[in-house]
């Protein structure tokens, strides 16, 4: 499913340009320890995760994630969002928590 679409659906914030927004995902992936996603996510995941500074983008690049959802409304640092702009890495946020992202992204994924 296209991010656009997915955030659509969910009622998700895009907080990077449009351009972000037109890669495909398949599935949801949830996880705040980076070298935990670093070695069990896959490139068609949306990552779900309440870290918010620059290194999030490093992964995503690293693994080719193209989403990276915030749950709870928590803020991000501008130079995440900088970084992931530059990289071409949408970055939604939502007050959904973790297991709600999950379980309503698997209505819709499935």
């Amino acid at each position: 499913m296209r991010i656009k679409d997915f955030a659509d659906k969910l009622e998700m914030s895009s907080l990077t340009g449009e351009e972000t927004l037109l890669k495909d995902i398949s599935k949801v992936y949830a996880c705040d320890l980076l070298s935990w996603v670093m070695s069990h996510a896959s490139s068609s995941d949306a990552w779900v995760t309440v870290q918010t500074h620059v290194n999030i983008i490093a992964v995503a690049v690293l693994l080719e994630i193209p989403c990276i959802i915030i749950p709870e409304g928590i803020n991000v640092e501008e130079a995440t969002l900088k970084k992931a702009s530059e990289e071409s890495i949408a970055i939604l946020k939502t007050d959904m928590d973790a297991y709600e992202i999950c379980w309503r992204a698997h209505e819709i994924l499935c």
